[in-house]
């Protein structure tokens, strides 16, 4: 325990760092385009447009985080869900996967209370309601299974990115378009989160737990089904990296990481 603090702490702390910022970003684009004390929802009446801003405003906050040198040191988890299939794929070893989780947790919560601090009434009240992510209208199930396919579809296309040659450099991409796919078509359902730790950081500070299990279980269980998808049906299995943007430009904090042997393996 106490060697992995000594030699990863700098990436436990960009992990808490970075979902930090994301949920900063959420709290605060969310509040500009949907609290009525505020102008744009008159000006643009129509909750898709505004669900398309939200969801390009999100995506393009996951890529730049992705490929801060910060993101490119840690791998840029910011999701348990991820750290636990890479902890599964064998390129985490259990120490720092146990701190990645537990930075996230606490990174993503105290980016909620800054956003509380900085705003006060207009972000905790409805309609935005410290940005909690409960099932929508059709209720808990079609809000699992929602989360459940989001996850699973996410897992699996970092997985095929990232071990491809001509395709990886762009892994982070296409993450964060498929963020802000998910929140434009799936938020109605279930909030969007698939990520058990950006549902803690808006469900503790404000006690809304509201279907918290659906958000705890059926993220990591959408990405570790995908790692398995991945690893028994797909023509390369071989995993090169834990990150979401594999570069060698910055220490690694995987086991056996390929990174700087990728266009020797993946052909």
């Amino acid at each position: 325990m106490f060697q992995a603090l000594r030699i990863h702490w700098r990436e436990y702390l960009i992990e808490a760092a970075g979902l930090g910022v994301f949920m900063v970003a959420a709290g605060g684009v969310v509040t500009l385009l949907e609290s009525p004390i505020l102008a744009i929802p008159e000006i643009i009446p129509n909750s898709l447009e505004r669900r398309v801003l939200i969801g390009i405003a999100m995506g393009l906050t996951a890529i730049a985080i992705i490929y801060s040198r910060w993101g490119k040191r840690s791998g840029a988890h910011i999701n348990p869900a991820v750290t636990l299939t890479f902890f599964r794929l064998g390129k985490l070893a259990s120490w720092d996967a146990l701190f990645y989780v537990l930075a996230q947790f606490i990174g993503g919560t105290m980016g909620i209370i800054l956003v509380k601090a900085l705003l006060g009434k207009v972000f905790t009240e409805p309609p935005i309601n410290y940005v909690v992510t409960v099932p929508g209208m059709w209720g808990w199930f079609p809000a699992l299974i929602a989360e459940f396919m989001l996850s699973f579809g996410l897992m699996l296309i970092v997985l095929l990115t990232s071990n491809t040659q001509h395709l990886a450099n762009f892994t982070g991409w296409f993450a964060g378009c498929l963020v802000a796919i998910y929140i434009i078509v799936e938020a109605p359902i279930s909030g969007m989160s698939i990520n058990p730790a950006r549902t803690f950081a808006s469900a503790f500070p404000s006690q809304i737990w509201t279907g918290f299990w659906i958000y705890y279980f059926a993220p990591p269980l959408g990405m570790l089904f995908a790692a398995e998808i991945y690893l028994r049906y797909f023509k390369r299995p071989k995993i090169l990296c834990g990150k979401l943007y594999p570069n060698d430009d910055t220490p690694c904090p995987c086991l056996q990481c390929c990174c700087r042997i990728m266009e020797e393996i993946v052909r």
